[in-house]
């Protein structure tokens, strides 16, 4: 690789027109084929068992994500305005092409079960808007006596009224999306109109996402130019090493565009990402050539380029691909947007290392090297650098005691707050608190039952078991205890039906709002509905055999903790479900994203595994030496135990977005290690005075990986103006990573060197 490295070296024009062409070619690839990912049952995996159930049920029960429109009248919706609104808006929601006319659901579409002296009939609540007094009463009157319209379409207190658009999922579009919005809005006047659901989160996710990136790039660039300018000390320097981390930038995401991935919400933070990560090559190559200057101050600019090549390729080398495999171990995940971040930064990060080797060396052959008097300005700092370099050397071998009793407290608390980490997938979390669509997710669960379902669905190989009042007591007594939860604000299910028609058919005597006594009664009860009202109501809540039973739970939060509320209380019934040979299984949103917490859990936790492993391998096979490889993944494991113990400590979950950091961590924070332990190495062949190697490696490469570390944890810095919270907790938390891999480096590490006598026999026995 060195040979072919001088040969690029002679060529530096063809080389920058190489690199500007391949650019320009993944610019009009990004231009015309990017696009941003919607569906956020796309970042699932479509192949495992629960989706692959989930789905099947979905089949059977025609279970669909709905968009909510909450009509709000402060002063009551029992209006001729309110319901003309009501009505009109329905209907406008019922012509779009990408809702189906049937899937409209509001009190202008909604059935009214009502005895009749013939029997059972099924009526509209009203066809024609009521203009007086009267009939606004008699409506009124009509929707509080039906306990499966009143909570549910029209709040309690009477103010708001919902309307229910079901869609297909591959019928949302960023125009779609729009369109509704647009077509809501436009009824707002006395009205108050509020739109959620999940759908809508999708779709605000997909435009804030590229907004963000937008806004935080420019930052990331600005921040890093001027600590590059001033740690540089070089335009021409920090110039060369932004190219480089803009072409990488663009060669990831064109590359993306090539295969046709999509971009996912968490791949924002991949430009930010690649920026602070890239630019590390270019400042260890520049350092060592700022100190190899000092050193010969009369070298000429070949001489200094090739001597730069020589002593740092390996070096760079080595840290790019153990920071490729922190990414590449996240692999294991079964998430899509983790996995493919985890290959296309990887990606990226190989990118930024061959344009380091090539463009860089090739950029300083064109415009030269900064002047031999900018560093001789600086050679009283660099003196005193190394003094200060050796001082700290000699004090940390000094003290150990006191650095190891520290770290060894540290780790213990870590450890404490690390049993305090839990999951989430709220994809409602990664918003602002006071955000639009956070408040108006919470409007409308303070009023209704709640924004978020979770399906439970039963089977039995038995025909018409479900037609069983004994059966149907079970389900009815355990929606009731399950509503008795503070998270689950209702239920609903073929037993609403059945408690409505018994009811109405003993003229609303409440003592009949039971479950029929006989199975022939219920049979009667269907039948009567199937012929007066609409069937396909029904398959929604049962099957045609009455095999199955899907009952909707709506939960006022999206989050693990309320799901996992919600199932451990439905799960108590299993047993007793069995027993009458009824299988009980989940589906539907709200269990997919549990299982999703499931899937990010067990795949960080098998990407924190791998990539700890082939990083010890790596390092030993890089410096043939198994105690150096072990050696180097102690400060990332310490890093790794603190991470986690302040995700702990501060109540930050692990998210799809959070999880990516143990491996970001690892990546990035093991290039210190390498540095060092490398440049640690070459000393050891120059003296046989270990503690000197120590001081000598703390100048050169302890100098590099400050700079390093400064820039890298201002890069992530700036993902504190994310827009997404989970994006600034990543921010936060891989800044933190970078400084305890830096601490850790250059203390612990060091420690363990020196305890080991690392490469100190090798090199007395030359």
């Amino acid at each position: 690789m060195l040979n072919i490295l001088m040969k690029l070296l002679k060529q530096p024009i063809i080389v920058l027109i190489v690199f500007f062409g391949i650019t320009l070619f993944f610019l009009s690839e990004m231009k015309d084929n990017t696009r941003m990912e919607t569906d956020l049952d796309k970042y699932m995996p479509q192949d495992h068992p629960a989706f692959i159930y989930s789905d099947q049920a979905a089949e059977w029960f025609d279970i669909k994500d709905g968009i909510i429109i909450a009509v709000e009248n402060p002063n009551g919706i029992y209006n001729t305005g309110t319901l003309t609104k009501i009505k009109q808006l329905t209907k406008d929601l019922q012509k779009m092409d990408e809702i189906e006319k049937h899937d409209v659901t509001s009190l202008y579409t909604a059935d009214n079960i009502v005895g009749t002296d013939d029997g059972m009939d099924v009526k509209a609540f009203y066809k024609r808007v009521p203009n007086t007094q009267g009939k606004l009463n008699e409506l009124q009157e009509k929707v509080r006596s039906n306990g499966m319209v009143y909570g549910r379409l029209v709040s309690e207190k009477e103010t708001v009224s919902v309307i229910i658009a079901r869609i297909n999922d591959d019928v949302f579009t960023q125009e779609f999306y729009n369109e509704i919005l647009e077509l809501a809005h436009s009824y707002e006047g006395d009205e108050n109109i509020h739109v959620a659901g999940r759908p809508i989160v999708e779709g605000t996710m997909a435009v804030l996402g590229p907004a963000d990136m937008k806004k935080m790039v420019p930052i990331v660039l600005t921040v890093i130019i001027l600590i590059l300018l001033f740690l540089l000390r070089s335009v021409k320097n920090t110039i060369l090493t932004m190219i480089v981390v803009l072409f990488s930038t663009i060669w990831t995401f064109g590359l993306l565009a090539v295969v046709g991935i999509p971009i996912y919400a968490v791949f924002t933070t991949i430009p930010v990402m690649l920026i602070a990560i890239g630019v590390a090559d270019g400042i260890h190559l520049f350092s060592h050539v700022d100190l190899f200057r000092v050193e010969n101050p009369t070298a000429s600019k070949m001489d200094t380029i090739k001597n730069m090549i020589q002593e740092m390729w390996k070096p760079v080398v080595m840290t790019s691909v153990t920071t490729a495999v922190g990414f590449i171990s996240l692999l294991t995940s079964q998430v899509y947007p983790i996995k493919y971040f985890g290959i296309f930064t990887a990606f990226g990060v190989l990118v930024a290392m061959v344009l380091s080797l090539v463009l860089i060396p090739a950029g300083m052959m064109i415009v030269g090297l900064p002047k031999v008097r900018k560093i001789r300005v600086h050679s009283k700092n660099d003196k005193q650098a190394v003094v200060f370099a050796h001082s700290f050397a000699s004090g940390l071998l000094k003290y150990k005691k006191y650095t190891l009793g520290i770290t060894a407290l540290i780790i213990v608390l870590s450890i404490f707050g690390t049993s305090k980490v839990w999951i989430n997938s709220s994809f409602l979390d990664k918003f602002e608190k006071n955000s639009d669509t956070v408040l108006t997710d919470k409007f409308i669960n303070e009023n209704f039952g709640g924004t978020s379902t979770l399906n439970l669905v039963l089977e039995s190989s038995e025909k018409g078991i479900f037609k069983s009042p004994a059966i149907l007591d079970i389900v009815d007594k355990m929606q009731s205890d399950v509503e008795s939860i503070e998270v689950v604000g209702s239920s609903f299910g073929l037993t609403d039906y059945l408690l409505r028609m018994n009811k109405v058919m003993h003229a609303d005597d409440e003592s009949y709002n039971i479950i029929p006594e006989t199975s022939d009664l219920i049979a009667q009860y269907l039948l009567l509905y199937e012929m007066s009202g609409d069937p396909e109501n029904l398959w929604q809540v049962t099957d045609f055999d009455y095999q199955k039973l899907n009952v909707t739970f709506q939960l006022k939060s999206d989050d693990s903790k309320s799901i996992n509320a919600a199932m451990g209380r439905i799960e108590s019934y299993r047993d007793e479900f069995k027993s009458l040979n009824i299988e009980m299984n989940f589906a539907g949103s709200g269990y997919k994203a549990l299982v999703f917490t499931d899937l990010i859990l067990k795949g960080q936790v098998a990407s924190l595994l791998m990539s700890l492993v082939i990083v010890a391998v790596l390092l030993s096979f890089m410096f043939k030496n198994v105690v150096a490889g072990l050696t180097g993944t102690v400060p990332i494991i310490i890093t790794a135990a603190i991470s986690f113990g302040v995700m702990g400590l501060l109540n930050i979950p692990l998210s799809t977005t959070t999880a990516l950091m143990s491996s970001i961590s690892i990546g990035i924070g093991i290039d210190y290690a390498v540095h060092f332990i490398d440049r640690y190495r070459e000393n050891t062949k120059k003296t046989k005075n270990m503690e000197l190697a120590i001081q000598r490696t703390m100048h050169h490469s302890g100098r590099a990986i400050v700079f390093n570390a400064a820039v890298v944890i201002a890069g992530f810095m700036v993902m504190l103006f994310s827009v997404f919270p989970p994006n600034r907790e990543l921010g936060f938390l891989v800044s933190l990573n970078m400084f305890t891999s830096f601490v850790g480096t250059i203390t612990v590490m060091v420690l363990i060197i020196e305890q080991k006598k690392l490469f100190c026999k090798r090199s007395n026995n030359k």
